[in-house]
């Protein structure tokens, strides 16, 4: 085995005059060649009729033999009259061998070389395919790889080339510093970071090694950090990355200037466009005076100026902002200037580097075509969607100029990167014990760029399965349409007197009417059956009558309802009874009355218990959204309103209306604050089994720790309490049954927080919370015949609109096994029959 040499091999030229005659191909003496042909090596130096070969013909063939590669070296002599060019050939690779490659797979070091098997065999060539290796570690982290080319010689001119490579220990960021930042503090900044610090949990994670490309991206999301809030003289004065060759690590000190926060003073709308009036613009202006002037509205800003101008027929026309900041007032005086721009069209839309990708889910986020006219605004959108995707690692596009001088080349280069996952996830919840799902999900399906998912639940207390399937582009319109479907089993649990079965599914339909707010149509049709123990619901003689005791002659306490057919009534302080052959008895022990003492299930659920209810309805949501990011997001508001209507076929019959509104603010210091508003009302309609515009109970609102934390899963709202009273009559304290309420409404504030004194690695956060609400407004059955008497439903004052409220602290770990919480709240007020649980934890894992 023998190392590849870096030097070329030297050639020698011939010196003819300048008056030498044309060479003749039979004067071309082609010597060494074994598998080129002759003539092919020949056709390289003959000329033309009459032109003589000069010096300069002759270093042009040499040139051009070598580029071939095919060659190793090139002489050139004349003997005897005649050119004799002496050819020594490059070897045929016989086989590409990776040895000492453990992190790296041979299939991804192979797509990064040119050398190939059954090619030819070229020195320049395996130093740039070295070089390239050696970037490919250093992108993984490891910079004190060495990687040596070697050749093993076989017969008939081949050779098997072989990377021995010996990839060393990844070298971490172990540490990166700030310097000049004042308004975010690191943990805020280090958050807007791909690049992240080498820690205890890095053998779970990719991006804690240095990668240039990766701190340049950096640099720009925390320039566009500061620039929405304000920053506009905010500069990356400098990346710094070194390398500690000892360590073998590095530390990046990223040094910013803030600058003075601005706001936005006056706007304003230019057009410079004779038939377009500026002042028509500004509805499609988002940035408004006095705020804090953020760069993504003045992007947002000029996409819908662009937009509004083009549909008014003037497709050219270009949008720019000028914006005049005022040191004195700290404002920014923004003007959209409107003006007609060149005529410039889209000669083709180039897309490349797309190996899985369908070259037509690219081409959907632009929002021209070839032909169309060209506009930068609408390009730089097609990107920032095709960013958004999540489809690829990298995303550029480029410009170049086209056949003509009226028209533009746009090239799409992008890089896929994988998008399915599969997942294992467990964890334990105080509301369903423990639990584990399993779920295989693919964001990009066959390259079409369809969602597809299925997956699978089983608990203590659940377990179900589920398929979803979505397509962002139903018949190549902006139109998210899709599917869903289920089937969940529910235990009996300690706030779920009932075990549940359902299964069904959900069509909908997603119509995006901006960038920030969209709607989605649904129609959803679920079977359920609720099913109660026969231990539950084995009382058959209760009249609601008050409980009555009695001591027979051995001193035993029996229990009977007065107005029991078979009770004989008091006598002389004691009551008499009939046993089941009607004699008279003193010493029966009562277990007719049994399912007082194990607890009888409220008639507001026996109602329908073992019946199959078939909810037939359809709804809608609007939705909004101008959060920063959508997972644990700092800055922008979430909001969305539901709305069902079943009673389309079925035995439901109902309108349920939701709504919701998240707020965001980072305070200062990676403190993030969070205020949340929410509520809910649902109508009977009317024609129901239960009776005109009664609801079945377990279509109302059964809320908990998701509105007020602090009380139990269905722990507030309205309880039927008849069962209860007559057990608290025997010393036996148990809470009324859940039946659910018809209205509730919630609000909450919390802030949570970094603890500095913990490196960002273990990703927790504390937080702080107070929450406030109420559900009430029973309106389901009152009374249900048990067959032997009718039994009452008594809210005994727990349908009160009273106001329910907490205060608590908690605790957030984003752990490598998926997020955790915990949280321990303090009941301020509560309604009679409430039932509190101060410690709640929830969690998984993914793996």
């Amino acid at each position: 085995m023998t190392a590849v040499g870096l030097a070329t091999a030297a050639t020698t030229g011939i010196v003819l005059s300048s008056g030498a005659q044309a060479q003749s191909a039979s004067s071309i003496v082609v010597q060494g060649n074994r598998r080129i042909e002759a003539d092919t090596v020949r056709s390289y130096f003959q000329t033309g009729p009459g032109e003589p070969l000069s010096a300069a013909r002759v270093d042009e063939a040499i040139k051009a033999m070598y580029a071939t590669g095919l060659f190793r070296d090139v002489r050139v002599s004349r003997q005897s009259g005649r050119l004799v060019v002496t050819v020594s050939e490059n070897e045929v690779i016989n086989r590409v061998v990776f040895e000492g490659n453990r992190r790296l797979k041979t299939e991804q070091l192979l797509n990064e070389i040119e050398s190939r098997p059954r090619g030819t065999f070229s020195r320049p060539m395996v130093q740039s395919d070295t070089q390239r290796l050696y970037d490919v570690y250093r992108r993984t982290g490891r910079y004190d790889v060495e990687i040596v080319p070697k050749t093993i010689t076989q017969p008939n001119g081949r050779i098997d080339l072989v990377f021995e490579i010996n990839e060393g220990k990844k070298a971490g960021v172990r540490a990166i510093n700030f310097v000049g930042n004042n308004a975010f503090g690191r943990q805020r900044l280090l958050d807007v970071m791909t690049t992240a610090e080498t820690g205890l949990f890095s053998w779970l994670k990719s991006n804690d090694v240095y990668d240039a490309d990766r701190l340049n991206a950096d640099q720009e999301a925390i320039r566009r950090l500061y620039l929405r809030n304000g920053y506009v003289d905010m500069r990356v004065l400098s990346a710094r990355a070194d390398f500690d060759q000892a360590a073998n690590s590095f530390t990046v000190t990223i040094e910013v200037e803030e600058g003075p926060q601005y706001r936005v003073g006056a706007v304003d709308v230019q057009s410079n466009i004779r038939d377009v009036d500026g002042a028509t613009l500004r509805g499609a202006v988002k940035t408004a005076s006095g705020s804090v002037y953020n760069v993504e509205l003045v992007d947002k800003s000029l996409e819908d100026i662009t937009l509004a101008v083009a549909r008014r027929g003037y497709a050219f026309a270009t949008v720019r902002p000028r914006g005049e900041r005022d040191p004195s007032t700290l404002t920014v005086n923004l003007v959209y200037v409107v003006e007609e721009g060149p005529r410039v069209y889209v000669e083709r839309i180039n897309v490349r580097g797309n190996t899985r990708t369908q070259d037509r889910v690219i081409r959907r986020e632009f929002d021209m075509a070839e032909g169309d006219a060209y506009n930068r605004v609408l390009v730089d959108r097609a990107e920032r969607r095709l960013k958004n995707l999540g489809f690829f690692k990298n995303v550029r596009i480029t410009t170049e100029p086209g056949s003509a001088a009226d028209r533009v080349v746009v090239n799409v280069d992008v890089e896929d990167q994988p998008t399915g996952a599969f997942s294992v996830s467990g964890g334990y919840s105080t509301a369903d014990g423990f639990i584990a799902e399993a779920s295989v999900e693919e964001r990009n399906f066959l390259g079409r760029g369809q969602f597809v998912r299925l997956g699978g639940t089983f608990g203590q207390r659940t377990r179900g399965v589920n398929f979803s399937f979505t397509e962002p582009f139903l018949m190549d319109y902006r139109l998210a349409g899709g599917f869903d479907v289920f089937w969940r089993h529910s235990n009996l649990s300690s706030y779920q007197p009932f075990a549940s079965t359902s299964y069904g599914g959900t069509l909908r339909l997603g119509i995006p009417l901006n960038e920030n707010f969209g709607v989605q149509l649904r129609y959803s049709a679920v079977a359920q059956k609720i099913s109660i123990r026969d231990d539950q619901t084995n009382c058959r003689s209760a009249y609601g009558a008050p409980l009555l005791q009695f001591t027979d002659g051995s001193g035993n306490i029996h229990n009977f309802e007065a107005g029991d057919p078979r009770s004989t009534g008091m006598a002389g302080g004691v009551a008499l009874y009939r046993d089941a052959s009607g004699m008279p008895t003193t010493t029966n022990t009562g277990t007719l009355y049994t399912c007082l003492d194990d607890g009888e299930t409220s008639v507001a659920l026996r109602a329908i218990n073992g019946r199959t209810r078939f909810i037939s309805s359809v709804g809608y949501s609007l939705m909004y959204s101008n959060l920063d990011r959508a997972q644990n997001p700092s800055q922008g508001l979430y909001a969305e309103l539901r709305q069902d209507f079943a009673g389309v076929g079925g035995d439901a019959r109902y309108i349920r209306t939701t709504g919701e509104a998240r707020y965001y603010h980072d305070l200062t210091n990676d403190w993030i604050a969070m205020f949340r508003v929410q509520g809910g009302h649902i109508l009977g309609i009317g024609g129901q089994k239960t009776g005109g515009g009664q609801l079945d109970s377990i279509d109302q609102f059964f809320m908990g720790p998701e509105l007020v934390r602090g009380f139990q899963t269905a722990g507030i709202g309205p309880r039927d309490n008849a069962v209860r009273n007559l057990l608290l009559m025997q010393g036996i304290n148990r809470p009324g049954d859940a039946i659910g309420g018809t209205a509730y409404w919630g609000a909450s504030a919390e802030v949570t927080f970094p603890f500095t004194f913990l490196p960002k690695d273990f990703g927790m956060r504390g937080a702080l919370y107070a929450d406030a609400g109420s559900v009430w407004g029973y309106n389901s059955i009152r009374s249900f015949n048990t067959g032997g008497g009718t039994l009452p439903v008594v809210l005994d004052g727990s349908d009160a609109h009273k106001i329910r409220s907490s205060v608590g602290v908690g605790l957030l770990w984003n752990s490598p096994f998926g997020p955790i919480r915990f949280d321990y709240s303090f009941v301020l007020s509560k309604a009679r029959g409430d039932q509190t649980q101060a410690f709640r934890f929830s969690g998984g894992t993914r793996f």
